[in-house]
């Protein structure tokens, strides 16, 4: 091949000279190196025990090469925890931060993924400034935060990839969002592995992509096996290919690009990818690169061998079709053609087998660095605690038997952290110290006692921080403000939220509303109705019915700077979605350490509806899962859409359950549309009384306000409490205040016993120290254990009611 008039690559691609290719194929060489020696050296520092678990991308190498050549600013990864070439490549993982990860060192400067709190090989980049603002995101590569649960980082592929081209056709966010997208030519890049396309969330995510025609790069690395379990017994069909056919576009119809390419050609790789590229960015139709003949070296992680379920026949074929060897041997057998007599070669044996020690050399040095710097703070405060424990042991001269156990703490405190240190290791001796001395008065034991507590919080910061927004938008940060009212005129309850989601369309140009039913009739209860004509099926849009993948489009819109919320039908159906709520959204700014925010609002409705569906209350469940998520609880329509408001100008992730019987009830409708805003955090006094406390939230506030009435006939004054926010959780201590005056508590919860009636009271009598007040013990009401059959009396027999409420509270006061 004559290099000055022959392309390398691709025929539509510029042309550049052997030496231009040259240098590619021997940085990339030295790269996949680099790589798979991270991969050794990683397994051996958890065998040895520095580490506690490891999960690497050797094998996968040369096909992420590949696709880091198409990987632009702007771009986005949604990926698999096997993808370190690939960051690497595109220069947002070193080695030594690799390592960092590896020993979990909770210095952001030294692992910026997670610092520390995420397992190793688990990826990200940050999006956020300190302050919890966002960067200019189109002037980076961009990976949003690695999630372990297998083809969990599907759902939120979706939304990735629908920003672009949402931002292509809102032309009025292109100045305002600048920093988000140009001009929608963003692609959205997914990864999962062979086995993880079993999971329905995988299917869930394909048939959406192809329906909504979303620029997505999809790679399948396929090595044959999940952990021990091969293809055969993961899916129908010889190939995933021709599993996939069904989704291929054709001349006809809109689908799936798919396309299969041997996992150890690095040509074909490269050419793949530049094709994928040009269809997903420049057509919008998503792609899968189905990429072959992939090994796994090592095994699937450091809690398995491989040779325990591979047979020999496979480990012998794994190791002569190693992506780096075969890349080696058509490196070493690569000839350009110059003229008839001479040719151009790339590398010889003795230019590789060099770069392959420096490979080896280069990594081995970094990981030592990692190690050094994670080993510094432990050793750090391990003397700090020596200093101060020969200090007791001479302070202690007299009483030998302190003496004694000081001297063997401090030589347990040597050897704990000779070889392996933990800051474990060195706080639970120091504290062991302090049980010996807990008779003892001397001022260095105090000394030790200020030291414990303030490195423990310290250290605490390392490893708590960061569950919700930290910016100057943290919803909790935003004050009231109150609905105005022109008059007494009142309208159903959906007309509220409706007027108020038409005002806050037209003040947030960026919000977005979807989900089942919410585009043509305007959501199943009327609060959207009109608002698809008069905002356009952009920003108000139907979804199929798939739960998983409609939250999962909320979170990558929202990585990507918009604000979409979110309708899950009915709060059954929530339980679709939980996963995706609990394993990635709830975590995402902890587990990045504030790296990464998706400020979605989830809509959902539930309460008092009779029958075993849609009628339930898991509320127990959903606050134990979503921490993270803010979870509100409005017993009205004003009430919620000042919830809305307060969302829209906060930054925190939320899920707003309706109240399902309260779309037709009668309220005021405030003039101060968009604008007044239901306090986070915070609960409401509806009724005042000096009898006894009644705690409680949503539809069942009604019910509870009636049985006051009824019980003020009798003279008994009851004060009301409506919690409004389950998470956060009373931030002023409002409901111990109120015990402080009538001593009687009474939770009433239409969740099961010991759900969310569990979670209050925890928070009132151990948090608020509500029991010091208390003349009584607390009681609950709640629904029974099963679902509420179906009719009235069903509701009325399994969930709290009137008479319930009236009696349990008689009962209370007569024992007191």
């Amino acid at each position: 091949m004559n290099y000055n008039n022959k392309k390398f690559i691709d025929d539509d691609e510029p042309y550049f000279d052997f030496d231009s290719f040259k240098k590619m194929v021997i940085n990339d060489y030295k790269l996949a190196k680099i790589s798979r020696e991270t991969s050794i050296l990683g397994r051996k520092e958890v065998l040895n025990g520095r580490a506690k678990f490891g999960i690497f991308g050797d094998g996968k190498e040369i096909p992420q090469l590949a696709m880091a050549k198409v990987f632009k600013n702007g771009d986005y990864r949604s990926g698999y925890y096997r993808d370190q070439t690939f960051m690497m490549a595109i220069g947002v993982l070193t080695v030594k931060s690799f390592f960092s990860q590896l020993y979990a060192h909770s210095d952001l400067e030294a692992e910026p993924v997670s610092s520390g709190r995420m397992m190793t090989s688990h990826f990200g980049t940050r999006f956020l400034n300190k302050n919890g603002n966002w960067k200019n995101l189109i002037q980076q590569k961009n990976s949003s935060a690695d999630i372990s649960s297998t083809a969990a980082q599907m759902p939120r592929l979706l939304g990735l990839a629908q920003a672009s081209k949402i931002y292509k056709k809102l032309k009025n966010l292109k100045e305002t969002h600048k920093m988000f997208s140009h001009n929608g030519n963003e692609v959205a890049f997914g990864t999962i592995g062979n086995a993880s396309i079993s999971e329905g969330l995988f299917w869930e995510t394909l048939n959406a992509a192809s329906v909504l025609q979303i620029p997505i790069i999809l790679s399948i690395w396929d090595d044959e096996y999940g952990i021990s379990v091969p293809n055969k017994y993961q899916f129908s069909k010889q190939n995933i290919s021709d599993l996939l056919y069904g989704f291929h576009r054709s001349k006809k119809e809109k689908g799936i690009e798919i396309i299969r390419v041997h996992g150890y050609n690095y040509i074909d790789l490269t050419k793949t990818y530049i094709k994928a590229d040009k269809i997903a960015r420049k057509e919008h139709v998503p792609v899968i690169i189905h990429v072959t003949n992939l090994t796994q070296p090592q095994g699937h992680s450091t809690s398995s061998s491989h040779e325990r379920y591979k047979s020999k026949e496979r480990l012998e074929w794994e190791i002569n079709n190693d992506g780096i060897k075969k890349f080696r041997d058509w490196i070493l057998n690569f000839r350009s053609e110059i003229n008839q007599k001479n040719y151009c070669k790339i590398a010889n044996v003795d230019f590789l087998d060099k770069i392959d020690i420096e490979a080896k050399e280069y990594v081995k040095n970094e990981k030592e660095k990692a190690w050094e710097a994670f080993q510094k703070p432990i050793y750090k405060i391990k003397n700090e605690v020596l200093i101060i424990l020969d200090k007791i042991q001479n302070n202690h001269e007299k009483e030998k038997w302190i003496k004694k156990y000081v001297k063997k703490y401090i030589k347990e405190l040597h050897n704990t952290t000779k070889n392996y240190p933990t800051k474990k290791s060195v706080f639970r001796i120091a504290r062991k110290v302090l049980y010996i001395l807990s008779e003892d008065k001397s001022d260095i034991k105090n000394c030790l006692i200020e030291w414990v507590k303030k490195k423990y919080n310290e250290e605490q910061k390392n490893y708590s921080s960061h569950l919700y927004s930290i910016s100057e938008k943290a919803s909790a940060k935003i004050t009231e403000v109150f609905p105005v009212y022109n008059d007494d005129y009142k309208v159903d309850g959906r007309i509220v939220l409706r007027e108020n989601f038409d005002k806050l369309l037209e003040l947030h140009p960026d919000l977005l509303i979807f989900g089942e039913d919410v585009g043509q009739i305007g959501d199943v209860n009327q609060g959207l109705e009109g608002l698809q004509k008069k905002y356009g099926k952009i920003r108000i849009f139907d979804t199929g019915i798939r739960e998983s993948t409609i939250l999962g489009q909320g979170i990558g819109l929202a990585m990507r700077g918009l604000r979409p919320i979110v309708e899950i039908q009915y709060i059954d159906y929530i339980l679709y979605a939980l996963q995706i709520m609990s394993d990635d959204l709830a975590c995402l700014q902890y587990r990045t350490k504030g790296g990464q925010k998706a400020p979605v609002i989830i809509r959902t409705r539930g309460h008092r509806l009779e029958g075993i569906w849609h009628s339930g209350s898991p509320m127990g469940g959903i606050i134990n899962y979503l921490r993270g998520i803010l979870v509100l609880v409005p017993r009205n329509m004003v009430k919620a859409a000042g919830f809305y408001n307060t969302l829209l100008y906060g930054d925190d992730p939320a899920l707003v359950v309706e109240c399902l019987n309260g779309y037709r009830i009668k309220e005021k409708l405030p003039k101060n549309l968009g604008l007044f805003r239901t306090p986070i955090g915070i609960v409401e006094k509806t009724r005042t009384g000096e009898d006894i406390t009644m705690v409680t939230y949503g539809s069942t506030w009604r019910i509870v306000s009636e049985a006051a009435e009824e019980l003020s006939k009798i003279n008994i004054n009851s004060e009301i409490i409506d919690i409004q926010s389950l998470l956060p959780f009373d931030l002023k201590k409002d409901i111990v205040k109120s015990l402080q005056k009538t001593n009687r508590l009474l939770i009433i919860d239409e969740d099961v016993p010991g759900g969310a009636s569990a979670y209050i009271l925890q928070k009132i009598l151990e948090e608020q120290n509500g029991y010091y007040y208390l003349d009584s013990p607390p009681v609950t009401i709640t629904a029974k254990e099963h679902r509420p059959p179906y009719g009235s009396d069903g509701d009325y027999f399994s969930k709290p009611s009137v008479e319930n409420i009236v009696e349990k509270v008689l009962t209370i006061m007569n024992d007191s």
